[in-house]
Order: C-alpha cells, then sequence, then structure tokens
C-alpha cells in the first residue's frame, strides 16, 4: 500500500470503531454457548495401537465416503492454522478497544471446531490418525500467509467471503458424511461460521458507506484472486476436486451461495457513490462473476456427464 492508502485505512479503521463495538455486543448477545465434548460419540472410541497395544487403524474401520473423508480432512486442516490465521487478523485488526476484543472473541471460537471435528474423527475412526498427525505437521509448518498483506479492507473482504465458503462447507460436509451424529457437530460449527460472517460482512457494509470507492477495490481485488485458507495442504488441489465433484464446494456454490450473497447485502450492484477506481473495480467485478458463472455451468455439465457414463458402467 502507498503511504496514502495506508493513512486512509488507518482514519477508516478508527472510524469505524464503534461499528465493531456494536457488531461484537450483537455477536456476543447472539452466539449460544456450546461444548465439544457434546457432540462426539465417544462410546465408540477404543484404543489404537502404540503405548496403549490397541488396534491398529484401517480403512474399512470408517463409515464415511471418500468424499465426506477427504472434505473433513481439509475442512480439520484448514482450522488447525488457527495460530495463524489469529497472527493475521490481529496485525491487521490490532489489539486494542473493540478490535482487540473481537479478535480474541473470534479465535476462542475457532478453536472449538478444530477440537470437536478432531474429536469426532479419533473416536469413530472416520480417517487414519497417524497420516492426520502428519499431514497437520507439515500444514502448519507452512504457516499461513494473507493474501491481501496487511490491507484492512482487503481482508475485512475476505473473511466476509470465507466465513460463508466455510459454512457452507461443513454443512454440506455433513450431509454427505451420512452420519447424524457428524451432519449435527458440523451445523453447530457451521452456526458459528455464519454469525463471524455477519460480523465481517456488517463491517465491510459500513466500511463501503464510509469510502466506496476504495472498499469497492478491496472486494474486487478479493473475488478474483479467493483462495480457501487451507489452499497450502499437501494435496489440496487433488482433495478440491474430489469435494467438488461430490458437490460438497464447487464453483456453482460458491458463485450462487458464497458470493453473490454477499454482493447483493452490500448493494454492490446498484450503488450510486461510485467513481475513478471504484467504478471501473465493480466493472471488473461483473466480468470476473459472468466468467465465473459461465465456468460454473462448464464444471455442472461435465460432472453430469461423468456421472451418467458411471451409471451407464454400473448398468
Amino acid at each position: 500500500m502507498t503511504p496514502e492508502d495506508k493513512q486512509l485505512q488507518l482514519n477508516l479503521m478508527r472510524d469505524l470503531e464503534p461499528v465493531v463495538e456494536t457488531e461484537l455486543n450483537r455477536h456476543l448477545s447472539t452466539a449460544k454457548e456450546w461444548f465439544p465434548h457434546q457432540y462426539v460419540p465417544w462410546s465408540q472410541g477404543r484404543d489404537f495401537d502404540g503405548p496403549l497395544g490397541g488396534e491398529e487403524w484401517s480403512l474399512e474401520q470408517s463409515q464415511l465416503s471418500q468424499e465426506a473423508r477427504e472434505s473433513l480432512i481439509v475442512n480439520l486442516l484448514t482450522e488447525d492454522n488457527l495460530p495463524g490465521y489469529h497472527r493475521a487478523i490481529a496485525e491487521v485488526f490490532g489489539r486494542d478497544g473493540a478490535w482487540g476484543t473481537w479478535v480474541n472473541r473470534w479465535t476462542a471460537e475457532e478453536n472449538r471446531h478444530g477440537i470437536v471435528i478432531r474429536d469426532y474423527l479419533t473416536v469413530t475412526r472416520a480417517v487414519d490418525p497417524i497420516a492426520l498427525e502428519r499431514a497437520r505437521m507439515k500444514h502448519m509448518e507452512v504457516g499461513y500467509e494473507a493474501d491481501h498483506g496487511d490491507s484492512f479492507l482487503h481482508g475485512a473482504a475476505y473473511v466476509s467471503f470465507q466465513e460463508l465458503a466455510t459454512r457452507v462447507s461443513h454443512r454440506n460436509t455433513g450431509r454427505a458424511s451420512g452420519d447424524p451424529v457428524c451432519e449435527q457437530m458440523l451445523a453447530r460449527v457451521a452456526a458459528d461460521e455464519n454469525l463471524h460472517m455477519i460480523f465481517y460482512r456488517n463491517l465491510l457494509g459500513a466500511a463501503l458507506e464510509a469510502a466506496p470507492n476504495a472498499t469497492m477495490r478491496a472486494i474486487t481485488d478479493v473475488v478474483k484472486g479467493f483462495q480457501m485458507p487451507g489452499h497450502s495442504i499437501d494435496g489440496f488441489l487433488r482433495k478440491s476436486v474430489v469435494i467438488a465433484n461430490a458437490g460438497i464446494y464447487d464453483l456453482r456454490l460458491h458463485h450462487d451461495d458464497v458470493l453473490i450473497p454477499v454482493l447483493r447485502k452490500w448493494d454492490v450492484f446498484d450503488r450510486t457513490d461510485l467513481s475513478d477506481d471504484g467504478e471501473k473495480a465493480r466493472e471488473e467485478l461483473a466480468e470476473f462473476l459472468e466468467g465465473l458463472d459461465a465456468a460454473a455451468t462448464r464444471f455442472e455439465t461435465r460432472r453430469e456427464e461423468r456421472r451418467a457414463r458411471q451409471a451407464a458402467r454400473r448398468n
């Protein structure tokens, strides 16, 4: 960022602190206390091989489909990088006042997600625990660096979309699992993610009112360059293809259920307060969304053709 851009964002963050405080209070009054241990079927647990001399894990012990298993692994490994996310968001939002209170509250709530998913996967023997731990170590050693650097506007725009994307992924993973316990657990996690999305969406909506051109540019940059925070997971591309083919999270869901609802809430395409780079950014955004919509349609068509061929071979 230029010194001018940095000063603009510092001024904006100062002006938006009352909004952060209002949204924080709304969140605290809305969020429901819950306990990870109550969502885990502990009675299914038994010792593993190793110091306790239990039973070694094998694939037939897992009751999940490959698609649900891959999605749960991606979701959990994504949650595992929480220390990196906390550092990144704290560097952007700061640690003082309502900003800092929110960062710490958000981190504490997100930590529950990794706890409950890992406990569920371990107790139900849904995944190879040794492979999972090795993947956790490798992923966390890579760390996390935000694509948007220290830009407050880009950071707030990113989490507005990312939290909603995570909610969609968790809910659809639960449905795909075929396990009512898993579905209930991930619905609880998704409810947290939805409240987080509302906080960030409302915050960036206020920024859009206060600085429409700079905020519009940040929104466009984020949408065009969007990557899920777990993109550095080893084998992420392969896992993403499996997840997309299962309809858990794909381009159509990203376009229809994540990007469009948030952009509509911000009234992006009906605003009359944009000029210069803001208007140019909006035009870029519209063009990108049109291309994304077309790509989503092509993917859906290919997927249906592939499923039809597979069904024909089975018959």
